[in-house]
């Protein structure tokens, strides 16, 4: 559709204008969509590859980080800590145990899409939300553990069944409940 109305203008302009004006015209505006066409596209790319960027960025903790390169990033990783309503104590090394703990537990592979925040408060390690099975609750605790320098671990991680499941498990419940009181 474009091109039939740059068609219609350049035949509109032929009229009263030389070849060599029309000639110029058609490679400027050829120039100008290809121009604007690039810039279209650059933005797009750029605007992903910030985001994707940023979602890479952000919450990439490190299992293996020194004390030293958690000192540097401290501010950053309690902002952080707090904007996913997590807690970090007074203790003086809980910060750093929060951040190795996010590391460790992003580094396992079954946990990527499950919601587990961590707290640590004077050295103790409290993992707490949902995981999609026994074996995620499992791998999540095992993590924690693994970390250096924690006094220990509270697993109140919970494992979500599906829905179905629930409703069933609650109906049955219910009934169950109901036949008890009578």
């Amino acid at each position: 559709m474009k091109k039939l109305a740059t068609l219609v203008a350049l035949a509109a302009l032929a009229a009263g204008c030389s070849s060599t004006d029309n000639a110029n015209m058609a490679t400027r505006n050829g120039n100008v969509g290809t121009v604007v066409n690039n810039n279209a596209n650059m933005a797009a790319n750029t605007s992903t590859a910030n985001a994707n960027t940023a979602n890479a960025n952000r919450h990439t903790y490190n299992a293996n980080i020194s004390e030293a390169d958690y000192e540097k990033d401290k501010a950053r990783y309690g902002t952080e800590a707090k904007e996913a309503g997590e807690t970090v104590g007074s203790g003086l090394k809980d910060g750093y145990l929060w951040v190795k703990t996010k590391g460790a537990l992003a580094a396992v592979d079954d946990l990527r899409d499950s919601t587990i925040n961590v707290d640590v408060d004077n050295g103790v390690i409290t993992l707490r939300g949902d995981v999609a099975s026994p074996a995620q609750k499992s791998a999540a605790v095992k993590a924690a553990n693994g970390i250096d320098g924690k006094k220990s671990v509270s697993d109140k991680l919970v494992v979500k069944a599906d829905g179905a499941a629930n409703a069933n498990a609650n109906t049955k419940a219910g009934a169950a409940h109901g036949n008890a009181n009578h």
